[in-house]
């Protein structure tokens, strides 16, 4: 974790409104490398984090921020709005019922072959994001691309309902 930090000058000039276009896609670099270890960053690292949340407008604001800047920056919030939409979905009972059909009748995606765990529970979609936020963790960007690309196929086979939410993300990872 050493080598993941937030510079608290770049931090502190994008709270003044003082950060460079070249400052600023440095920030959202370092924050798209910090980002998958939310949960586990240090102090001083998660306070640099909180305060740039909340400069660009909060959580809900945080994706499109870092999805203005070319590069991981983009990958990665294209990336977390799959793992948060798996997170929406994972416990709700009409899925976890057609996720567990889905997988009877047709075995997992071979995409997603090692991450998903063997029973579907309430538990199956957010273990699925967890492994995938952490093949971002590990800067296995290609691997995390096709495994949200291979979940939001998924979803589009067990929830219906959400297939044009689940195209415009598809589209969005490819």
């Amino acid at each position: 974790m050493a080598h993941f930090s937030l510079d608290p000058a770049l931090v502190r000039e994008l709270e003044e409104g003082g950060l460079t276009p070249v400052d600023e896609q440095e920030l959202a670099e370092q924050v798209a490398r910090v980002l998958p270890f939310h949960a586990e960053l240090p102090h001083t690292i998660a306070g640099d984090l909180l305060r740039v949340v909340k400069h660009v407008g909060g959580d809900r604001a945080l994706l499109p921020w870092l999805d203005d800047h070319p590069g991981r920056p983009r990958l990665v919030a294209r990336v977390y709005r799959v793992i948060g939409l798996l997170d929406e979905l994972t416990a709700r009972p009409d899925v976890v019922t057609a996720l567990r059909s889905v997988r009877a009748s047709d075995g997992d995606p071979p995409e997603l072959a090692g991450l998903m765990p063997p029973a579907t529970d309430e538990s199956t979609l957010a273990s699925l994001s967890w492994r995938i936020e952490r093949l971002l963790g590990e800067t296995r960007d290609e691997e995390a691309v096709r495994s949200a690309v291979a979940a939001v196929d998924l979803l589009g086979q067990v929830a219906p309902a959400l297939q044009a939410d689940v195209l415009r993300i598809r589209q969005d990872l490819v």
